[in-house]
């Protein structure tokens, strides 16, 4: 069986190499060649001995998911699915601005969490991904867009807040996160990686300890009784307790905040009241908000925040010293907004035919 090196951290490399009769060094080769330079014929690898490229040759492959489609929006956001295993496909989106490119990536097919204002958790859940199928999602990016006049990569920054929540796959998503932080691979700063969650916090705090990068929290609602229906994993890890995972993380994270995403959904979570009621709840925790206006997908059943409402629940944070930005809504053309990635998935939960009968009902 052929081992693909796209999801092979560098120990794992050296380690591999090792097994092969062959210096550890190569890892650093063979790494810069597959994610520096996008290579993924080894023959191309011209400073690897010939030797060492027929072992690979056998043994060995640099294997990326099948891309089936390309998507350009009108402000120039980019969306590609790309094919796993037959029927099953992920989306992964890159938003250009004038100070960054970021690349938003996918860590499962489908989602497991079920959250009620999101396309993808209405879905339903297959499977996690591999380390090569999350890597290979920014393999392709990095690919396709190349670099800018100035020799420089276009993307600046990878969050992994596409299809499914990184924590649950949290073996494949250390792994990423080493390759991505990894000079001889694409070298970003831990501060230029976010990691979003709805709060899995066993998983938030082994993040803490393994491989901490910046965090952004999917909050949603300032109360548990609410979020109970909007994020159903708060039935299991409530507030109380997210906020204190959030304290703990703040002391070992690259940033010296938390970002707390608030998708504002109109008439269910963006009254003054509840902003206030915000307040408290985050008040011993050095953070930053952004308000997400949702964006509608077909038999949601929410409406978005008017833009008034949401200018008035921004002001009530602002007035109280709290950091907040209003997502830009982008991509939405193309089904490449927050909350709005599909993909194709092969659902073993049956929770999309669920839906779907409730809808006929």
């Amino acid at each position: 069986m052929t081992v693909n090196l796209l999801g092979l951290t560098q120990k794992e490399l050296a380690e591999f190499f090792v097994e092969l009769g062959e210096k550890p060094f190569r890892a650093k080769q063979v790494m810069k060649w597959i994610h520096q330079l996008g290579v993924s014929d080894f023959n191309d690898m011209t400073d690897v001995a010939k030797s060492l490229r027929d072992k690979l040759t056998q043994l060995a492959v640099v294997a990326v998911p099948k891309l089936l489609n390309e998507q350009l929006s009108s402000d120039d956001t980019r969306k590609w699915l790309l094919e796993l295993t037959p029927g099953n496909a992920i989306e992964t989106v890159f938003i250009p601005e004038d100070d960054r490119g970021t690349l938003c990536v996918s860590s499962q097919v489908g989602c497991a969490l079920a959250c009620t204002f999101c396309s993808t958790g209405r879905q339903g859940f297959n499977r996690n991904l591999t380390t090569a199928e999350i890597i290979g999602q920014i393999w392709w990016a990095y690919k396709a867009l190349g670099k800018n006049p100035k020799g420089e990569r276009v993307i600046s920054n990878v969050v992994l807040m596409g299809m499914g929540e990184p924590l649950l796959n949290f073996d494949a998503v250390i792994n990423t996160l080493s390759i991505l932080l990894d000079d001889m691979a694409y070298g970003l700063s831990r501060r230029r990686v976010t990691l979003s969650t709805s709060g899995v916090i066993p998983a938030l705090q082994r993040l803490q300890e393994q491989m901490p990068v910046a965090l952004a929290v999917s909050l949603h609602a300032p109360n548990d009784a609410l979020r109970d229906i909007l994020v159903p994993i708060n039935q299991k890890y409530p507030l109380k307790q997210l906020m204190q995972a959030c304290q703990s993380y703040v002391k070992a994270g690259p940033r010296d905040f938390i970002t707390f995403e608030y998708v504002m959904l109109k008439d269910v979570n963006d009254s003054d009241k509840q902003a206030r009621e915000l307040i408290q709840m985050v008040k011993d925790i050095p953070c930053k908000f952004n308000l997400i206006p949702f964006n509608p997908f077909p038999g949601s059943g929410y409406e978005t925040s008017t833009s008034q409402r949401i200018k008035s629940f921004k002001d009530i944070l602002v007035q109280h010293g709290f950091i907040v930005t209003v997502r830009k809504t982008r991509g939405d053309d193309i089904d490449a907004a927050c909350g709005q990635l599909a993909g194709k998935v092969i659902d073993k939960s049956r929770r999309h035919e669920k839906f779907m009968e409730i809808e006929n009902d």
